[in-house]
């Protein structure tokens, strides 16, 4: 359908009135497949394919209005809808929609993929799962197994009334697998990357590949997941954390990412997911983090889930730091929360990131692929600084207050480091903090050798709501003297 798009959308906003002076289309194909198979049996695949277009209109206001009917008369009808809400909001809104620029920036996109999904059939992606699941299997003590694997395809078209016309087009690969082991009255699980889908990479069935998930992820979780059942409660105290990429990747998107997406700042959130400790006068002289502490926004980052080259406004989006040396620059907010901020009085800036989550949402500001850069420590290095700590992997609850400011968090598995040297493991290691503060104690950056491409496809926010795709690149990274508790 969205190879006749631009005609038929053309067509339609010729009816517009004269008066308008703005309109744009964006245009969404998205197909997914999605496969599980648990205790060596295979599950009921989950197909499914979603077309529409979002119509966004300016004449005195701002309007949007969705459809999933891509004819003519369809179209003609959003544009319809959306003009009529931009008339009733006109003189009523806090900028002037007329006035924003809007680049006519034109151009194209693609996921760089080597093996589509597309290139293997359904019973070899199921054949390689059973392999997955039957890996983590052998032990009388795992008492559950499954392996899933879901692949996104999509597919956009962007057309504006100044001359804008953008393609992307993504492809999206999530494998998973996760086993529960239980004895003597002790259950634990284990996953290859927590709840949050951890492992998810742009690319086709080379992400399988560069996640290890055929050859090692199965006996690797199973293994763990036993480890677990044995081990003692992570002990209480003030003591050095080293977090993994797994971890580090929820750590960079609560209390980073979405303290700093602009539209919440401006309290766009308040009344659903809560504000930010964070304002706009903090930026360009607020120490976020300690100097080691550099927080990008990186929609080039190779493989990440949230690269594209353009966001759902048609701004062209270039990598730029968010935080710099500890030092906070910039925030996640796109050309609209920008002008708004602006009419405050105050120019704090932005990114490329206004993002939504289908056609039928109109975007709002997102975490794109947010990324904390590389140091020059190797993991040895952070380990044998340590005299009394806990590594920390992979997320398995989080809870953080309104303002994104105090949260405790607890992992699914953990290492003491006594002595410099890694020790037991242990189960149920949590840590609470004050993200104010709690990036001021970042003592050590692991080097590109640390480094995971993680991210997760359950990123939620906004009215109504949507569920989007999130990247965060991180390496390991130590913090001292945290307050770490053990749970029964």
């Amino acid at each position: 359908m969205l190879d006749t798009l631009e005609h038929h959308a053309r067509r339609a906003a010729g009816r517009l009135p004269a008066s308008t002076r703005h309109w744009a289309v964006r245009g969404v194909r998205e197909h997914s497949e999605q496969l599980s198979v648990r205790a060596d049996v295979a599950e009921a695949p989950k197909r499914s394919q979603d077309d529409g277009a979002m119509v966004t209109v300016v004449d005195g206001g701002l309007g949007y209005a969705a459809t999933s009917d891509l004819s003519d008369a369809g179209l003609a009808a959003a544009f319809e809808r959306a003009h009529a809400l931009a008339r009733a909001s006109a003189g009523r809104t806090v900028i002037d929609y007329e006035q924003i620029a809007r680049a006519p920036a034109s151009g194209r996109y693609a996921s760089r993929v080597e093996r589509p999904a597309s290139s293997a059939t359904l019973p070899e992606k199921l054949e390689w799962l059973r392999e997955v699941c039957a890996g983590a299997g052998g032990d009388a003590r795992i008492v559950d197994r499954h392996a899933t694997l879901w692949n996104v395809r999509t597919e956009q078209l962007y057309l504006t009334s100044d001359g804008a016309r953008t393609e992307q087009q993504w492809e999206f690969m999530t494998p998973s697998v996760q086993v529960t082991a239980s004895a003597s009255g002790v259950t634990q699980i284990r996953s290859s990357a927590g709840q949050y889908n951890g492992f998810c990479q742009q690319g086709g069935i080379e992400v399988l590949e560069r996640a290890g998930f055929r050859s090692t992820e199965g006996p690797r979780v199973a293994r763990e997941a036993l480890e677990l059942i044995g081990a003692a409660p992570c002990p209480s105290g003030r003591m050095d954390l080293l977090l993994m990429p797994d971890q580090m990747m929820l750590q960079i998107h609560e209390s980073i990412g979405h303290p700093l997406e602009l539209d919440r700042i401006l309290g766009d959130e308040r009344n659903f997911a809560g504000t930010s400790f964070v304002t706009l006068d903090m930026f360009g002289q607020y120490q976020y983090g300690s100097e080691l502490l550099n927080v990008s926004f990186d929609p080039g980052h190779e493989h990440e889930f949230a690269g594209f080259a353009f966001d759902d406004d048609g701004t062209p989006a270039e990598r730029a730091l968010l935080i710099e040396r500890g030092l906070l620059r910039r925030p996640l907010g796109g050309s609209l929360s920008q002008a708004r901020a602006r009419a405050q009085g105050i120019d704090v800036g932005g990114v490329a990131t206004t993002r939504s989550s289908s056609w039928n949402r109109a975007p709002i500001d997102r975490m794109s692929n947010l990324n904390v850069e590389p140091g020059d420590s190797s993991l040895e290095q952070m380990i044998a600084s340590i005299e009394l700590g806990v590594v920390m992997h992979t997320n398995c609850s989080w809870s953080i207050d309104d303002s994104r400011n105090k949260f405790q968090f607890g992992c699914e598995y953990a290492r003491m480091v006594r002595g410099g040297r890694l020790a037991e493991v242990v189960r149920n290691p949590n840590y609470r903090g004050i993200s104010a503060t709690f990036w001021r104690s970042l003592s050590m950056v692991g080097n590109a050798g640390t480094v995971d491409v993680m991210g997760t496809p359950f990123c939620g926010k906004g009215e109504p709501s949507q569920v989007i795709r999130v990247g965060h690149a991180s390496p390991a990274c130590k913090f001292s003297s945290i307050d770490v508790f053990g749970g029964v």
